[in-house]
């Protein structure tokens, strides 16, 4: 599994690289806070919204610690999508939340 530390995503949005990230946290826990570009998918939905996901794109997924998040990557490279974990997750964050 690829992996990505918070502080080299932190860097890659501060450079404005064009990144695709989903934050599969439950509801309550984006309502603390989430990385603006993110989009959020809840792991539980994560198959049933397959459909929102593009297999040209590169995705980095995000959770709280990076457990949940790397569970979804396995995932989703098995359905042929090309996605990068964050180590340890929003806990990690570096950056601005909304």
């Amino acid at each position: 599994m690829k992996e990505i530390t918070a502080e080299e995503l932190a860097n890659k949005l501060a450079a404005n690289e064009d990144v695709n990230i989903i934050d599969v946290r439950e509801d309550f826990e984006v309502e603390e806070g989430k990385i603006p570009q993110a989009k959020h998918i809840a792991l539980g939905e994560v198959e049933a919204r397959l459909s929102e996901l593009d297999k040209d794109k590169h995705y980095y997924m995000v959770c709280r610690s990076g457990g949940r998040s790397g569970n979804a990557c396995q995932f989703l490279t098995q359905k042929g999508f090309d996605v990068t974990n964050m180590v340890g997750g929003m806990i990690a964050w570096p950056g601005e939340v909304k």
